[in-house]
């Protein structure tokens, strides 16, 4: 017996229907594309779903720090959106871009970059004077960071005297918080530069009158989602608008993407966004949507009331979005129904809005395919064996 023991423990380290550990597949932080240093993260390997493209976090603006898993079957949009954002900007394959917080690309993608041909630096570390030395040394097309960040740098190059020795005519991708305002003239001086706000999705605007040379771009997005918004005009085809019913007198209007509601509101303002006339959501005037809206799933192209319950449980999970099933729910629907409704609280006071699909439950039905892919094709572990 113990031959034979001998002779498994012998075989199993030579082959095997299972990996070792040297034999796993890997995705490093280079690989993501966000190979860069941050203050506020640590590096952590973890054993990565083979059904999900990569993890993130969100930033922890409103509570503490939820992952975010980024699906396959919606990878898709999100890279289409990103390549809208960088036509938009002007960029071109080759370009160089600096990145000031490794995590920004996660909501491109890293997949996105590659496929655009871009070339991407990140700082040495987090820190202004780092900036500065990043822009002289690496001399970039563009830079990608959050705005009052690059507005505090540079005020710090005028204060020093070394304004003239950075770079001219590069692209601002301002990213990850409202635009803010005050880096405006203070690029213009710097800089001259065109000055793109990344803090959401991308649409082509106008340049503000009194700052000449300098194209303004505001973008609004999320790691859940990626990039939706640029300049007050959605970039992706399944964002919507939702007026809140009583918001203290100003009309504020929840934005909805693919049916999941984003949690923001705005207000909307027919004269425009700073940056383009034309783009009439106010996106660097956000506020929290609160309550909440929740989403039931009124109608669906599926045929089954379970894989629907995991699609729900997937979604709050991985997107940290609340959806419940009706209990008359149309299963095998043409397309998908969705209704929004206020939590208990306003209840009562505002209507259910119905979103249809397909076009404007885009990233929902994404998701309801990202399950399907996941029962069809998910990879076990044959040492966590479940049985009912």
């Amino acid at each position: 017996m113990k031959d034979i023991l001998a002779e498994i423990a012998s075989m199993v380290k030579d082959f095997g229907s299972a990996p070792t550990f040297a034999e796993m597949p890997r995705k490093t932080l280079a690989d993501k594309g966000i190979a860069g240093p941050t203050a506020a993260h640590t590096i952590e390997e973890v054993h990565t779903p083979l059904n999900l493209a990569y993890l993130t976090f969100t930033t922890g603006s409103s509570a503490f720090q939820n992952i975010v898993g980024i699906t396959f079957a919606e990878l898709p949009a999100r890279v289409k959106a990103s390549f809208t954002v960088l036509e938009r900007a002007g960029l071109k394959a080759g370009d160089k871009v600096l990145v000031t917080y490794p995590p920004l690309v996660n909501v491109f993608s890293g997949e996105a970059f590659k496929k655009y041909g871009l070339q991407w630096e990140f700082l040495v570390r987090s820190s202004r004077d780092a900036f500065l030395a990043a822009l002289y040394e690496f001399q970039p097309k563009a830079v990608v960071g959050e705005s009052s960040f690059i507005r505090a740098s540079l005020e710090d190059a005028k204060h020093m005297g070394v304004a003239d020795e950075l770079p001219k005519d590069i692209v601002l991708l301002t990213a990850g918080t409202p635009l803010d305002l005050e880096l405006l003239p203070i690029a213009q001086e710097v800089l001259n530069a065109e000055v793109h706000d990344l803090y959401g999705c991308q649409e082509f605007g106008h340049l503000l009158a009194d700052l000449p040379g300098a194209e303004l771009h505001d973008l609004y997005g999320c790691q859940e989602f990626g990039w939706l918004c640029m300049d007050g005009v959605p970039v992706r085809d399944d964002v919507e608008l939702v007026k809140l019913s009583d918001n203290g007198g100003q009309d504020m209007y929840e934005l909805v993407v693919g049916g999941l509601p984003m949690g923001d509101s705005f207000p909307v303002s027919e004269s425009g966004h700073v940056c383009n006339r034309n783009g009439k959501v106010i996106t660097y005037r956000r506020e929290r949507t609160y309550p909440e809206y929740e989403v039931i799933v009124k109608a669906t192209t599926l045929t089954s009331t379970v894989t629907l319950g995991r699609v729900a449980r997937s979604i709050l999970r991985i997107k940290g979005r609340v959806v419940k099933i009706s209990p008359d729910v149309v299963t095998g629907a043409e397309h998908t129904v969705l209704e929004l409704i206020p939590d208990y609280i306003t209840a009562g006071k505002q209507q259910g809005i119905i979103i249809e699909g397909p076009a404007k439950t885009r990233f929902f039905d994404d998701l309801v395919q990202a399950q399907l892919d996941y029962q069809q094709k998910a990879k076990a572990d044959p040492t966590w064996t479940k049985r009912n």
